[in-house]
């Protein structure tokens, strides 16, 4: 089990009670199909995905974006216990939909550059840092299955 301090539910809280889901969900997913090509086959029910314009313009990847940061909620809300809050996730993203678990952490680590690139000088290490744990946690939850 993750110990957080008060500073850094409230870090984490305020990171993502800040954020424009509609904005940064997309962001982050986009980049991480552009910067990371091979992650686009997980993709392919989406459409054209055939080039980086392609991508940017595809409803169905920035929709995607949106749930994505939504189902970080889940993981804000339960912060005490994350791995059981994403048992079923896990399972359906290891047994249904064979997603390399390593893609978890590239997403991640586009989402922090989003952020990053938002917050500017704001996003401090002492924020980044509780993003990092923060993260580090869903992203092994959600590998947790194929452990």
């Amino acid at each position: 089990m993750v110990e957080w301090t008060d500073k850094e539910r409230s870090i984490i809280k305020g990171i993502f009670g800040s954020m424009d889901y509609n904005q940064m969900g997309p962001r982050a997913l986009i980049r991480c199909l552009i910067v990371y090509p091979w992650t686009q086959r997980y993709f392919g029910s989406f459409g054209n995905l055939c080039s980086i314009d392609a991508i940017k313009s595809n409803d169905k990847i920035a929709k995607h974006g949106v749930t994505v940061l939504r189902g970080l909620d889940r993981a804000l809300d339960n912060m005490d216990n994350i791995k059981s809050t994403y048992t079923e996730l896990s399972v359906l993203h290891s047994e249904k939909l064979h997603v390399d678990p390593d893609n978890f952490k590239l997403l991640s680590d586009c989402l922090c550059i989003e952020i990053a690139g938002k917050m500017g000088s704001d996003f401090t290490a002492e924020k980044h840092a509780a993003y990092q744990k923060f993260m580090s946690v869903v992203v092994s939850a959600l590998g947790r299955q194929y452990h």
